[in-house]
C-alpha cells in the first residue's frame, strides 16, 4: 500500500474509533491504526507477541478494512487470531474461551453505510476508556510504531462454541414466542439460533443479512425499527419481541402488546427479579436511564444501590468492574451482567436471554410485569447536530448555565432544580422525580437530549422545551434526527 495515509484525529472518539471509511479514513490509515494499536498492546502486555482476537461484522468494506488492520497489528510483532464474521460480544467471549491479550473487532456498530470503525481492549472484558483511546491517537498520528514480525492464524467454527455457551447455559422451561429482529445486520445469523436453541419459538424478521440495510439501520433505538418489531409482534400474537443493533452488543425490547419499551426500564425489571437473590447488590446505570432505580422498592427491601455514571459501554462496563456490581444497564441497551451471570462485558442476545428468564420465571405476559413498575413519560433518545469541535464546549456552557438556574432559583414549569449531577453533561432533576438530561454524544458530531417525568407527558414536554430553548440560544445547533 503506497497511498498517502489519511486519518481523521476526530474518528478517535471516547471509547472507540468510527470514521467515514475512504472520506476521513484510507487503508494505509487503517494500517496505521493496527500500528498503533499493536504498539499500545505490546507496550501494556509487555510481551513481544501477543496474541490478539479479530472479528468483523457483515458490511462490504469490512472485511478488507480488517485485512488493513491486522497487517499493521503483524508488523508490530502481534500475533493475529481470526474469528472470521463476529459480533462484537462473539470477540469478547472469544478473549476468555481463547485466553488472548486483546481484542480488535471492525465495526461501526449501527452507524449508517460508509462509516466504519473498531472496538477493541486489552484487559478482558472491557473495551478502551478516553484514556487509553488518548494514548492510542497519540501513538498513531504520531507514528510512534514498534516493529516486529507477527503470525496470523484463522480460528475455524467459532460462532458455534460461542452459541453453544450461551445456549448450554441458559435453557428455559416456557414455551416463548420471540419475534427477532436484526435490520438486515450481523446478528442475524446468531440471534435466531440462539434463542432457539435455549427453546423459544422464534420469528425472524429482517434476519438476512444484507449490507445495504434496505429498510433502516439495525438500531434497537430507532422507532422505525422499533415499529416494525411492534406489528410483527401483534401480527404473530407473540410474547416478547427482540431488536439487535449491527454488531450484537445491544438489545432493544417490544412487550406482547407490541409496546417499546426503553431498556433502562426492562433494566429495572431485570435488576429487580434479580435483587432477591443477590441482596447487597450494586448496579451501574447511565445518565440517561430512568430516576425509578432511586425510588424502587424492590431494590432498597434488598438492600441494592444503583450508581448513576457516564454513558457509553466502556464507561459503564468498566465502573461495573471496579464497584464489582451484580450488573449495569444503558438507556441505549447495552447491558452488563458480572460474575456469575457474566463476564462482565456487553452481550445483546444474553440481555435478550435474560429477559427470557424473567418471564419464564413469572406466570405473568411481558406488559404485565412492566405495569407493575410506576408510569413514567419518557421522550426517546434525541440528538441535535453539533459540531464534533464545538459539542463539548457547548455542553461545558450549558452545565453552567444550569448551575446557574438551580443557584437562583428559576422554576421551570413551576419547579425548582433540586439536584445537578455532572459526570456525563447535566443531568438535573426536580422533587417530583422528572429530570432531563444533556451531553456530548460520543461517536457522533451531535448531543444527546432526554427527560423523564413520572408526573406528566405535559411536564416532560416542558423540560424538553426548556433543554430546546438553552441549545437554540448558543446558535451552534443543528436538526434533530428525531424529536417529540
Amino acid at each position: 500500500m503506497n497511498d498517502k495515509v489519511l486519518i481523521d484525529k476526530f474518528g478517535f472518539r471516547e471509547y472507540d474509533a468510527r470514521w467515514i471509511y475512504k472520506k476521513d479514513i484510507n487503508k494505509a490509515g487503517i494500517k496505521n491504526l493496527g500500528r498503533g494499536l499493536g504498539s499500545q498492546i505490546i507496550k501494556h502486555t509487555k510481551k513481544n507477541n501477543p496474541r490478539v482476537v479479530v472479528g468483523h461484522d457483515y458490511r462490504s468494506y469490512s472485511e478488507e478494512i480488517k485485512t488493513a488492520l491486522k497487517e499493521g497489528l503483524k508488523s508490530t510483532g502481534c500475533n493475529v487470531e481470526d474469528v472470521g464474521l463476529s459480533l462484537s460480544p462473539m470477540v469478547y467471549y472469544a478473549q476468555f474461551k481463547l485466553n488472548t491479550d486483546a481484542v480488535a473487532m471492525v465495526t461501526a456498530s449501527h452507524n449508517e453505510n460508509g462509516w466504519t470503525g473498531v472496538k477493541m481492549g486489552i484487559q478482558k472484558g472491557l473495551t478502551h476508556a478516553p484514556d487509553e483511546m488518548k494514548e492510542l491517537k497519540e501513538i498513531t498520528l504520531n507514528e510512534k510504531f514498534l516493529s516486529g514480525s507477527g503470525n496470523e492464524k484463522q480460528i475455524k467454527d467459532f460462532d458455534k462454541i460461542y452459541k453453544q455457551d450461551l445456549i448450554e447455559k441458559n435453557q428455559i422451561k416456557k414455551k416463548i414466542k420471540a419475534v427477532v429482529a436484526c435490520g438486515n445486520g450481523t446478528a442475524g445469523v446468531f440471534a435466531p439460533d440462539i434463542l432457539k436453541g435455549i427453546g423459544c419459538e422464534v420469528i425472524e424478521l429482517d434476519c438476512k443479512l444484507d449490507w445495504t440495510f434496505p429498510k433502516y439501520n439495525p438500531n434497537p433505538e430507532d422507532l422505525e425499527m422499533l415499529h416494525a418489531i411492534a406489528k410483527a409482534v401483534k401480527d404473530n400474537n407473540a410474547d416478547i419481541g427482540f431488536g439487535f443493533d449491527g454488531d450484537g452488543d445491544r438489545v432493544g425490547v417490544i412487550d406482547d402488546q407490541g409496546n417499546e419499551i426503553f431498556s433502562d426500564k426492562i433494566g429495572l425489571l431485570i435488576a429487580r427479579n434479580l435483587a432477591p437473590n443477590h441482596k447487597n447488590s450494586k448496579f451501574v446505570v447511565d445518565v440517561k436511564s430512568t430516576g425509578l432505580y432511586s425510588t424502587d422498592e424492590v431494590l432498597k427491601d434488598n438492600n441494592c444501590e444503583t450508581i448513576y455514571w457516564k454513558t457509553g459501554h466502556s464507561h459503564i462496563k468498566r465502573k461495573v468492574n471496579h464497584e464489582k456490581a451484580l450488573a449495569g444497564f444503558e438507556k441505549s441497551g447495552h447491558f452488563f451482567f458480572n460474575k456469575p451471570l457474566g463476564y462482565g462485558y456487553d452481550d445483546g442476545i444474553n440481555s435478550a436471554i435474560q429477559v427470557c428468564h424473567l418471564l419464564n420465571n413469572q406466570n405473568k405476559k411481558m406488559n404485565e410485569i412492566i405495569s407493575e413498575l410506576p408510569k413514567t413519560y419518557q421522550t426517546p433518545t434525541m440528538a441535535p447536530f453539533c459540531k464534533d469541535e464545538e459539542k463539548y464546549t457547548v455542553v461545558e456552557d450549558l452545565v453552567r448555565e444550569v448551575q446557574k438556574i438551580k443557584e437562583d432559583k428559576i422554576l421551570i414549569d413551576s419547579q425548582e432544580i433540586n439536584e445537578v449531577l455532572t459526570v456525563n453533561g447535566v443531568r438535573f432533576s426536580f422533587s417530583d422525580g422528572s429530570w432531563g438530561l444533556i451531553r456530548a454524544s460520543s461517536n457522533k458530531p451531535s448531543l444527546v437530549v432526554v427527560t423523564e417525568s413520572p408526573t406528566s407527558n405535559e411536564r416532560k414536554k416542558k423540560i424538553f422545551d426548556f433543554i430546546d430553548g438553552l441549545l437554540q440560544k448558543t446558535g451552534k445547533i443543528g436538526e434533530y434526527d428525531q424529536k417529540i
